[in-house]
């Protein structure tokens, strides 16, 4: 039920976060769950598309990553897209929220994934990409892939 990723099973992945940032650091953190919460996520009912992450009484948390509450609960539901404390050791909290009061950078959830049955958050730091340079960085990317077909099709032809 892993995936080949170190014995990760991933849940999501917040595929418009390489596209939009320019991701410097990669940070792995615990979340703080309810059990009902844990449940849904290992249904993989969970969305970081809009979510992103920033201090908060002194901790990191993550705010609007939504999980769906779980069907067969019964009691208080909880709302899906509270803020939830990230699990992280002081001198990387410390770091973080100098990097984003000082620097300008923003903390983007890239991933949910459970490592040794636990659910864990991959933070990325990083900062907002103009359209500019969006544009540039496809550019770049279809000249590498043109290259890439080029050499394909000239080693094909030997």
């Amino acid at each position: 039920m892993c995936a080949a990723g170190g014995g990760k099973l991933i849940v999501t992945t917040n595929s418009k976060a390489k596209h939009e940032y320019d991701i410097d650091d990669r940070y792995e953190a615990g979340i703080v769950l309810r059990g009902s919460e844990v449940k849904s996520l290992r249904q993989k009912q969970c969305s970081i598309d809009e979510s992103y992450a920033g201090p908060h009484r002194g901790d990191i948390y993550v705010f609007n990553m939504h999980i769906a509450p779980y069907k067969q609960e019964t009691l208080d539901r909880l709302d899906p897209k509270r803020p939830r404390k990230l699990l992280l050791h002081q001198g990387e909290i410390d770091r973080i929220t100098s990097q984003i009061t000082q620097r300008g950078y923003t903390m983007i959830p890239l991933a949910v994934y459970f490592k040794r049955g636990l659910a864990k958050l991959e933070l990325g730091l990083g900062r907002g990409r103009n359209m500019a340079d969006k544009r540039r960085k496809k550019e770049k990317e279809q000249q590498r892939q043109d290259i890439n077909r080029e050499l394909r099709r000239r080693q094909k032809g030997r």
